[in-house]
């Protein structure tokens, strides 16, 4: 289905940023937008929870944000959360809050996917997209590094500093000396240098900063005449000239400069210093900026979903090849599973969810753990799925997978304590009764099986004449009757003559 309107909020650890843009063809041109500086990372405490101030300011912008979004199909919207709800231990519940606020479902994305969609977004705004580029991101709590070229990212890198965090840790009160200012630097340039030797190595045509703190600091080096000969962007000399600034200011809150806006105040040394590390550490003499960010990518990400361009799709793809997954016997289960979904979802409701490409691609990654060791692999296949880098999967994509996955074979209990998601048991029923019916591996006809949901679980109508010439299935049918009894559910096997 293509949309008119798409929409895409980005929940920084700085700042909560809304985008919405009319589609026209393969391009998307930017109609309305939001910020809110919410300086969510400000709000973690030294346990690693959100405090109560930071959540009010963040379900207040949320509300305003859903506000707007109001009457956009679901599918039209994507919610995507960084830095500070990867690592808030009260992130689960938070979220539970956050989502009622805005309206719809908030991802919160791994640092690698976050610097894909920067790219993206950058990417799409580049005069030359063709060359290669280093593009920087330093967000409130991480900065992402990105080499690519041609709207294809090579090296993606989250590093676990940002402006928020950084001015909190080295410059308490917002005070600017030379010995803070090189405590930080050093600090971001051990962080740099464990990425550095790939990408140097890698290299680039053209060095790009983009999101706030690259905006703020080329501003105001372009607007305070700090950059040599008028040149525009971040320059090394323009660097040490607004350090100097700080400097002689002494504190962030004193300085007195062209362009300085007051809510980039309180996060401008962290900024600076992490900025100041990037140049040394890559050798740069200057970046350009540029206007492209995590919600325009998020925005050609849904494009691209929608034109059938599904990154996902690609991932999965590309995990079936590494791990030397049967094909064959993947397609049978697929088929198998989506056809009980199908017969399942007729008796219930999935919530609106595009529940069966989530089960397609469980039943195509199902046996990925083979690859590990044949014994348990269900295990390991869940491991996988949960644990690996996956293009374009959220943390909550990737969270579901891995609990279908584990509960295809093996004891339900321990998927039990995972998730409390009615459509998730509906998945689960799917490809465990797929798995079980293809143990054969065999291209035989249909199976004479249907299914159905009861008041108290499930039910599978079965062929009487093929069960009794099946009996190793009939034995591993009846022992799931047990498997559903011991989670307090029931699966009623009917006989038909």
């Amino acid at each position: 289905m293509g949309y008119d309107l798409l929409a895409a909020v980005d929940l920084g650890s700085n700042s909560f940023r809304l985008q919405i843009g009319r589609v026209i063809g393969n391009q998307i041109y930017p109609l309305d937008g939001l910020k809110d500086t919410v300086r969510l990372a400000s709000g973690l405490t030294p346990g690693k929870t959100l405090d109560g101030p930071s959540q009010l300011r963040a379900l207040d912008a949320l509300a305003r944000f859903g506000e707007m979004l109001r009457g956009l199909e679901r599918g039209a919207v994507r919610a995507v959360a960084t830095n500070t709800l990867r690592v808030a231990k009260n992130a689960p519940q938070f979220l539970v809050e956050a989502e009622a606020a805005l309206g719809f479902p908030i991802e919160v994305i791994a640092g690698r996917e976050e610097a894909r969609l920067i790219y993206l977004g950058v990417a799409h705004t580049l005069p030359n997209p063709h060359m290669q580029h280093l593009v920087v991101d330093i967000g409130g709590g991480s900065t992402e590094f990105i080499v690519g070229r041609n709207f294809q990212p090579g090296l993606l890198e989250s590093l676990y500093m940002g402006c928020i965090s950084y001015t909190l840790r080295y410059f308490p009160g917002g005070r600017v000396t030379k010995k803070l200012m090189k405590q930080a630097e050093l600090a971001a340039r051990k962080e740099v240098q464990a990425i550095a030797h790939a990408y140097l190595g890698a290299g680039w045509e053209e060095a790009v900063g983009s999101s706030g703190t690259a905006k703020a600091i080329a501003d105001l080096l372009e607007l305070n005449g700090f950059n040599p000969g008028g040149a525009t962007g971040i320059t090394r000399e323009g660097l040490e000239r607004l350090r100097g600034a700080l400097y002689e200011a002494g504190d962030a809150g004193k300085l007195s400069l062209e362009g300085l806006r007051a809510d980039r105040v309180p996060v401008l040394p962290g900024g600076v210093a992490i900025m100041s590390a990037v140049f040394r550490e890559f050798g740069l003499e200057r970046m350009t900026f540029s206007e492209g960010a995590l919600r325009l990518g998020v925005l050609y990400d849904l494009l691209g979903r929608y034109h059938h361009e599904d990154l996902r799709e690609a991932t999965v793809a590309a995990f079936m090849l590494r791990y030397e997954v049967d094909a064959r016997q993947a397609a049978r289960v697929g088929r198998t599973a989506l056809r009980l979904l199908g017969e399942l979802a007729s008796a219930a409701t999935i919530n609106g969810q595009p529940e069966g490409r989530l089960l397609s691609w469980a039943a195509r990654l199902h046996e990925i753990g083979i690859s590990v060791a044949h014994s348990s692999y269900h295990k390991h296949s869940a491991y996988i799925l949960e644990n690996a880098d996956m293009p374009g999967f959220s943390r909550r994509d990737q969270q579901r997978l891995s609990r279908i996955v584990l509960g295809h074979r093996g004891k339900l209990d321990r998927v039990q304590a995972m998730t409390r998601e009615p459509a998730d048991w509906l998945l689960i029923f799917a490809l465990r009764t797929a798995a079980l019916l293809h143990r054969s591996r065999d291209d035989g006809p249909d199976l004479p099986v249907r299914a159905g949901v009861t008041p108290r679980g499930f039910q599978l109508t079965v062929n009487e004449a093929w069960l009794d010439a099946s009996p190793l299935t009939a034995a591993a049918l009846e022992d799931e009757t047990l498997q559903w009894a011991a989670l307090g559910s029931q699966l009623r096997l009917r006989k038909l003559r």
